[in-house]
This record gives structure tokens, C-alpha cells and sequence, in this order.
């Protein structure tokens, strides 16, 4: 109870250079800046690829490209996306998971307005396939959380027996169209959860910082990296996601606690490797 685990979420599917140049999109870009994280402290990495036109996409090559790197460098645990490009079918969405058969994948437990100007389709039929197809490649599911009703999805879900309780939950907040980033938000959010569950939280863009002290001082796990924040502080651009890693893992520190290693994070979180 401890050790807090400190994912990094470099990439994502939107922030562009133009954004911030550091913002890494190639395989090699990705690896290299996972491998930095790893040793600032992060003990998982939460991949999403880019095509060459830097958009979003769930490319099997680009990830088994990306895995491998990373592989030949560390030992984090890897989170790859299901999500991330708007035009992806359902089989494209989890081709790459019963190929490469990672610790984690994302399990967006609903449907939402995206930003305001599209869809974030994830229908119940979906969810049952998603659901299935990780628990046949030994794949855990990290539940994203972006509103209440995407936790009651994910308990119907386990009570359906097509994901696994208890669960491990992600807390989104701040994504246009989903819960705003407060931290009386999460604090509700958190006394949803059973006791058994183990769960994490980030804040997108302004509300990055509290919901990081926050969630630390609530005993969660945090997730930093330029999917969800291109900006260091106010008018000053992140270096890199390693800058990201370094400052929750003082704040983990300075709060008495324990950043947890990679092997650390697969028993907190009772990963098949």
C-alpha cells in the first residue's frame, strides 16, 4: 500500500509537435522515451502509435515495432491502447493484443462525446468482444473511467463475467465531454470503488497537478506524460515525459511513499508476464 505506481502515457493520439516538439510519435522516438521514463521511475508505459502523417493509429506493425525496442532496453510494463483512431474497426482495435499478448490494455468502459466535435464509440457489443478477446490472451484490463456511468458499465460487465473483478480503474479527468478534472470529482469517484480494487487517476491539461497531489495523498496510483499534458507549468513547455515521471516520483517521495518498480507494479496488480 505503499508503493505508488507512476505510468507514463507519452504520446497519446492528438498532441502533435506543433504542440510540443518533444512530443515523441516514431517507434524509435517512443522507445527511446519510454526508456528514459523507466529510469526517472516509471514502472508502467501506456502506448499509443502514430502513422506517418503523425495521426493516430492501432497499426499492428507500429506496436509490435515499439514493444520490441522497448523490450530490447527495460523491463516496464506495457499498456497498450485500444483506442486512439476514430476510423478503427472493432478487429483493428484488438488485433495487436492477441498478437502481442501485453501485461495491460486500455477497457473504455462506455461511450462519450469526444472534445466536443466527435464520438467515442465503445458499444456494449464492443466491450463484450474487447472483454473476451483479453481475457482468452491473458491481457488485464486497465477500466477507463471518464464518467460514473462508465464504473456501473464496468460492474455489469464483471457481474456478466466478461472482465474480471476486481478490477483495475483509471480515472480520467478533465476530457471535453467527460468528468471535469476536480478533486471532489475523485474523491467521488473513488468511494465507488470496492475495497479489493487497486485504481489510478489523471488530470488533463489545468487539472494535472491537483488531481497528482491528490490521488497521492488518496492512495492511488498516477499517470503523468504529454497524452494528457504538453505543459510543464504555466507558459512553459515539458522538456520531455522523463520531467513528467521526475516530479511525481518527489512528490511520491515526499509523501513518505515508495515509487514502484516495474516488478512492483506486476504484483500490485497481479499481472501475468
Amino acid at each position: 500500500m505503499n508503493k505508488v505506481i507512476i505510468t507514463v502515457a507519452p504520446t497519446g493520439a492528438w498532441p502533435t509537435k506543433e504542440n510540443n516538439p518533444n512530443v515523441p510519435m516514431t517507434p524509435k522516438e517512443i522507445a527511446n522515451d519510454v526508456y528514459e521514463c523507466w529510469q526517472a521511475g516509471a514502472g508502467i508505459a501506456h502506448l499509443h502509435m502514430r502513422d506517418d502523417a503523425g495521426k493516430g493509429t492501432m497499426s499492428k506493425d507500429k506496436f509490435r515495432e515499439t514493444v520490441e525496442l522497448i523490450r530490447e532496453k527495460c523491463d516496464i510494463v506495457l499498456n497498450l491502447t485500444t483506442s486512439g483512431d476514430l476510423n478503427a474497426t472493432d478487429e483493428t482495435r484488438m488485433a495487436h493484443l492477441i498478437e502481442l499478448k501485453p501485461e495491460l490494455a486500455s477497457y473504455d468502459a462506455g461511450s462519450m462525446n469526444w472534445m466536443h466535435t466527435s464520438l467515442f464509440l465503445n458499444p456494449p457489443q464492443f466491450l463484450e468482444k474487447l472483454g473476451k478477446t483479453m481475457a482468452e490472451n491473458g491481457v488485464k484490463p486497465e477500466i477507463e473511467v471518464f464518467d460514473a456511468g462508465m464504473f456501473y458499465n464496468a460492474e455489469y460487465y464483471m457481474k456478466k463475467g466478461v472482465i474480471s473483478s476486481p478490477g483495475h480503474y483509471q480515472f480520467v479527468l478533465g476530457a471535453a465531454g467527460g468528468t471535469a478534472a476536480t478533486v471532489e470529482n475523485l474523491v467521488y469517484l473513488k468511494s465507488l470503488l470496492p475495497k479489493e480494487a487497486t485504481w489510478s487517476a489523471l488530470g488533463i491539461g489545468a487539472g494535472h497537478i491537483p488531481i497528482l497531489f491528490a490521488t497521492i495523498a488518496l492512495g492511488g496510483h498516477v499517470r503523468v506524460g504529454m497524452e494528457d499534458n504538453v505543459v510543464y507549468a504555466k507558459n512553459r513547455l515539458a522538456k520531455s515525459n522523463a520531467e513528467f515521471v521526475e516530479r511525481a516520483a518527489r512528490l511520491i517521495r515526499e509523501a513518505n511513499k515508495e515509487v514502484a518498480s516495474p516488478s512492483d507494479a506486476r504484483e500490485i496488480l497481479k499481472l501475468k508476464r
